[in-house]
């Protein structure tokens, strides 16, 4: 099991910057294809932008063409939360981060091999870790 990792709002503001903060607690979304992480290939470790919590590795990232970056799966297990999504007249497959509750995006069942699976997640959630 993860430790969890609680501020209050007043902290999480003064932490984020106003877009993280946006995405990350209020469930916003960025734009399609303005993420700083679209197209990118660095090798290393996607992490929350809230806490630090290991998401992603690089070589499960893949190019979607949704104008998100997508992967295939999370690092592990324990890396994310799934929650039933249903606002904007849809029902979607929510993805925090399971440390901090963060949002980071939706989860997909039209993904590559090996998994089948896109987690669409948003640039301003995460911060790449270089090998």
């Amino acid at each position: 099991m993860v430790e969890p990792f609680r501020l209050s709002e007043d902290e999480w503001r003064e932490r984020l910057s106003p877009e993280e903060f946006y995405v990350l607690r209020q469930h916003g979304t960025e734009r399609a294809g303005t993420g700083c992480f679209v197209g990118t290939k660095e090798p290393g470790t996607y992490v929350c932008a809230g806490c630090g919590h290991p998401l992603f590795r690089s070589g499960g990232k893949f190019e979607s063409g949704t104008g998100w970056p997508s992967f295939t799966e999370p690092i592990s297990e324990e890396a994310v939360s799934e929650h039933t999504d249903t606002s904007h007249g849809m029902t979607r497959t929510e993805v925090r981060c399971a440390r901090c509750e963060g949002h980071l995006g939706h989860v997909f069942p039209d993904g590559p091999p090996p998994t089948g699976m896109r987690y669409c997640i948003n640039s301003v959630a995460m911060k790449h870790m270089p090998e």
